[in-house]
């Protein structure tokens, strides 16, 4: 056995079920890997550099209070992107190391490469799901010193029990710990506030669609790996001494085989670049558009065309909702819907409010021109406007409260979404790269102790070349799916299950220990995670 297993979970099992056949786990990086994991981390650092400081050269220098809130945010958003890499990017990872389809070292630096390319090719939609989460009133006043308290709360709870589960070995889910800390801090603000101020805790709604998701995804991969192990075994029958023995030795599997297993690895890989990678890209916008409002509110890649078109629609989308959109102020407007957000009541002031806000918006951005032309005090109101108009049109929408439009009118309305979301939603280029390079370095720094349990503690077999193929071949698909929705799911978890899914399918048999110890995880993650935000969001108040 070696060193690194010592610090798995003490309720492991202390004695092998199977000998440590594959020395691949130990392999000693190419000489040549220093130099290019050097250069790498310096062209991102470079790169970064570059185009943050071309941001905020656009803005009022930012005072040395701000620019130092702005530099510890972003380290504590990209330190919680850096301990995810030390669970869930491992998990990629575990399969082809232990079936001796690639070397531990290649493997790393393979996953890493499609990590970063799954960052790039993001979506946003799983970001801001998660932001969607945070009570509204902090959304809105993010820039405030309860905004702050909130982010740095969520993000240092969520490091806090990630890092403790990994030095145990314990394959945790860093969704889970976003997810416990977010609702924490969304409790902590109801209990603090909603007494005098009727400030909103979480949205219970979006809270439920992502607990499901988070909840049904291990049971999915465990139940979809077993199917996927038994059909393979029955297409392959033909081929058992290739594919469904462990490897011996630190032979390789087969040419086809090797092909599937690194082609499963990548899947996984990216699709975890894709969904994770998001978690906090949504909170580095969050603080961006907290400290420097005017390089980051609202898309400035918005061209004068583009911004003339939502300038219209907006007005269209106006009339459409209600004849007399000028008939109610926006002070009142905003009014009617924070609080239409904050508890999903319906009453017959919330749609003209939507279509005087609309109308307030569509004058507002014509009268400017261009988003690089909105001036700093008005950057934050507009798109305060915009994220009100977006959030409340789609809960119309989900209570079916604009039922009495034509199809013409629904797609003006659903067009008009869109283009709030283009303007607000939207994430830099250069915090993808940040974001990827977090969880490169994660994964480099601490994935061997995930890989070890992954590869040895869960089944009481060695893992088959069949059961890696399809614990990640199950994996890739449920992350893409979750992916697609917009839903936050956990990659540990989807993958621990897989492969326990697999070992049950082969009638291998599964180390109770450490599933009773992936399980204790998998339950005390939100309660504790919320436990841990919930005080550090108490605690930050108090020197605010």
């Amino acid at each position: 056995m070696n060193h690194q297993t010592s610090a798995v979970s003490t309720s492991a099992p202390k004695q092998a079920y199977f000998p440590r056949t594959s020395s691949h786990i130990n392999a000693p990086a190419p000489s040549w890997f220093k130099y290019i994991f050097a250069t790498v981390i310096l062209s991102a650092i470079v790169y970064i550099g570059i185009q943050l400081q071309f941001d905020l050269s656009h803005v009022p220098p930012l005072s040395a209070f701000s620019f130092i809130m702005l530099g510890v945010a972003l380290i504590i958003a990209l330190g919680f992107e850096f301990v995810n890499g030390f669970h869930d990017t491992a998990n990629a990872v575990a399969t082809v190391i232990y079936t001796n389809a690639m070397p531990a070292p290649v493997a790393v630096m393979w996953s890493g490469f499609f990590n970063f390319l799954g960052v790039l090719t993001a979506s946003g939609a799983v970001a801001y799901g998660i932001i969607a989460l945070l009570p509204v009133e902090l959304i809105l006043h993010v820039n405030s010193g309860a905004g702050f308290a909130m982010v740095f709360a969520l993000l240092i709870a969520a490091i806090i029990w990630n890092l403790g589960t990994w030095f145990f070995g314990i394959p945790a889910s860093s969704s889970h710990s976003m997810i416990g800390s977010i609702i924490g801090v969304g409790i902590m603000n109801q209990a603090l506030h909603s007494a005098t101020d009727g400030v909103s805790g979480v949205d219970l709604e979006q809270i439920f669609k992502v607990a499901k998701a988070l909840f049904f995804s291990p049971l999915i991969g465990f139940g979809l790996a077993a199917v996927a192990f038994l059909i393979l075994k029955v297409v392959l029958k033909k081929r058992k001494t290739e594919v469904f023995e462990a490897p011996k030795g630190n032979e390789p599997p087969s040419f086809i085989v090797r092909i599937l297993l690194i082609l499963t690895c990548t899947g996984v890989s990216f699709a975890h670049g894709s969904n994770d990678g998001q978690k906090g890209m949504g909170l580095i916008m969050l603080i961006l558009i907290g400290i420097v409002p005017l390089a980051y509110s609202l898309n400035q890649t918005m061209d004068e065309s583009q911004v003339q078109s939502f300038a219209a629609l907006s007005e269209k989308a106006a009339h459409t909702l209600t004849v007399n959109p000028d008939a109610m102020q926006n002070p009142e407007a905003r009014n009617i819907l924070t609080k239409f957000i904050q508890n999903h009541q319906m009453n017959d002031q919330v749609i003209p409010a939507v279509a005087a806000l609309s109308n307030h918006l569509g004058q507002a951005v014509a009268s400017y021109g261009s988003i690089a032309k909105v001036p700093e005090q008005a950057t934050i109101n507009l798109r305060n406007d915009m994220y009100l108009s977006s959030t409340s049109l789609k809960q119309l929408d989900k209570g079916q409260h604009l039922n009495q439009l034509n199809a013409a009118q629904k797609a003006t309305i659903s067009d008009y979404r869109q283009n709030l979301d283009k303007a607000t939603q939207y994430i830099p280029t250069w915090v993808k790269v940040a974001v990827a390079l977090a969880l490169g370095l994660g994964t480099m720094v601490g994935w061997k102790r995930i890989v070890v349990t992954v590869g040895e503690r869960i089944g009481k077999t060695h893992l088959t070349y069949a059961q890696g193929m399809s614990a990640e071949l199950v994996a890739m698909s449920t992350i893409i799916a979750a992916d697609k929705f917009g839903l936050p799911v956990s990659t540990t978890h989807v993958l621990n299950s897989a492969v326990a899914g697999t070992m049950t399918a082969n009638k291998s048999g599964l180390q109770w220990a450490t599933v009773k110890s992936i399980l204790m995880a998998w339950v005390l993650t939100l309660p504790c995670a919320m436990i841990l935000s919930a005080s550090l969001y108490w605690l930050f108040l108090q020197f605010i």
